[in-house]
């Protein structure tokens, strides 16, 4: 690269700002869109500080609950219950994905798999009625139709103005003058979400353990954003007159970044067979009574169970076993029915998955269905981060339920069970719910890689297009 070449380029470049700087609406709207992201940071951060807040301190008061029990039966405190909290990423105020709409709340019991409870878009009908402000929307929506506000007329006009022309004759190549303005608008672009790249930049160095998720959105949202203001610039250099760029760009802003989203859901939704929740608990019920009653002594799996116990034991009946046949028959009764609720919970989660990939099938259309889906894979604020919540609560029920059963088999003897009690120093035994995210490998094979990937392609395609449009208009001087 020559110094008269940097040099020829900055220069157009200075001029493209300089002319941007003397607008005064174009001026204004890249503050307000500064405002804007910042807030957005402010705001988020705030909101998620509250809420780690909030549910670290329900998950406190529920964990101190559980050690106050008096002294109780072993079964009653498997009925009793407990609740478990799901923490959230401090990269969560970057993009609150399904969050919102997803319980966060688990409350947990024996014989029972209940579902999460208490999102926000269930206790509000005000909240989400019009999105939620986060500096992920910003930079997905409402950025790029700045960027092209911006960007339309940036070689469109200067061809109405007859200023193209007289460029070219002067001796700039057409390559020169598209680079001079492809670094002027990509300079503006980044500049616009610098309050955003910052906020990341902070949370990577304050927060090791989601660094590199943190970088890895910084490139993401870096690439989509170059992605934007190549593109507007190519089309104002191949298209005429400057409004007519402006009219392809806002037409492909809505497609890729308002209709594709909104559709492409719903067409999923509507080609997957997913039964409601009533048919699936009505599914389960049936089940659950094929399997059999673990409280009903006379039920017939139960009785043949009642045969193998005795035989294992070598007893003919069930007062001379050396443990409490009534804890036996419990734990027996948790086995069944927990792997029933695993079979249901993977069998719909497959479902949402593939729900997902006919999603994703847009993203080679819309970039911003792959960067949303990298964003809230990195941000744990995604399908994923759900279902490995509901999935680790699941295995942490049925354990300490299952140490319940355990120790109505061996602390409460079988004559008079109901009557009897434990010490309450046994439930500080149980093991404190721990929630730990994925990994960062295998959340960037699954959604980061892929996603950098097509960004990456996308903005290699239009700079590989850059090269014949800067020959057409050294060729046609327009």
């Amino acid at each position: 690269m020559s110094v008269r070449f940097r040099r020829t380029v900055t220069a157009i470049a200075a001029t493209e700002w300089r002319a941007l700087l003397r607008n005064q609406v174009a001026l204004a709207a890249a503050l307000l869109m500064l405002g804007l992201t910042l807030a957005a940071i402010l705001v988020s951060h705030e909101r998620v500080r509250a809420v780690n807040a909030e549910r670290a301190g329900f998950q406190a008061s529920a964990d101190t609950q559980w050690q106050d029990q008096p002294d109780r039966h072993p079964h009653r405190v498997v009925h009793y219950g407990h609740y478990v909290f799901r923490p959230l990423s401090p990269l969560a105020f970057f993009d609150f994905g399904v969050d919102p709409f997803t319980g966060n709340t688990l409350f947990l019991e024996g014989h029972r798999q209940n579902s999460a409870n208490f999102s926000d878009a269930a206790q509000s009908s005000v909240l989400l009625r019009f999105g939620q402000l986060t500096p992920a929307f910003v930079l997905q929506v409402l950025t790029p139709l700045l960027i092209v506000f911006l960007a339309f007329g940036s070689v469109a006009r200067e061809r109405e103005r007859g200023q193209l022309r007289l460029q070219l004759t002067q001796g700039v190549r057409g390559g020169t003058l598209l680079a001079g303005k492809l670094a002027a608008h990509a300079a503006i672009a980044l500049l616009l979400a610098a309050p955003a790249f910052v906020a990341l930049g902070l949370i990577a160095a304050l927060h090791g353990a989601v660094a590199a998720e943190a970088l890895a959105l910084l490139l993401a949202y870096v690439l989509y954003l170059l992605l934007w203001a190549v593109g507007a610039v190519l089309v104002s250099a191949m298209l005429p007159r400057a409004r007519d760029a402006l009219l392809v760009l806002v037409g492909a802003w809505i497609v890729t970044t308002i209709l594709l989203p909104r559709v492409m859901p719903d067409l999923a939704l509507a080609g997957t067979a997913r039964p409601t929740r009533i048919e699936t608990e009505v599914a389960i019920h049936e089940r659950l009574k094929a399997l059999g009653d673990s409280h009903n002594p006379d039920d017939p799996y139960f009785k043949h169970f009642k045969q193998r116990v005795l035989a294992q034991y070598g007893v003919s009946r069930v007062e001379d076993l050396p443990v409490n046949y009534g804890g036996l028959v419990m734990q027996e009764g948790e086995r069944l029915t927990s792997e029933l609720f695993a079979q249901f919970m993977q069998a719909d989660y497959e479902r949402q998955l593939a729900e997902n990939a006919v999603v994703q099938r847009a993203a080679l259309a819309s970039p911003v269905i792959a960067l949303r889906r990298m964003s809230t894979a990195l941000a744990g604020t995604n399908l994923d981060s759900h279902a490995r919540f509901l999935f680790e609560g699941e295995k942490y029920r049925y354990a300490f339920v299952q140490s319940l059963n355990r120790l109505h088999a061996t602390a409460v003897k079988y004559e008079n069970d109901r009557d009897q009690r434990v010490d309450r120093s046994h439930w500080d035994d149980t093991p404190r719910f721990g929630y730990a995210p994925e990994p960062f490998d295998a959340v960037a094979a699954r959604h980061a890689w892929p996603a950098l990937g097509l960004l990456g392609g996308w903005l290699l395609a239009l700079c590989i297009a850059a090269r014949p449009i800067a020959r057409r208009l050294e060729r046609t001087g327009k």
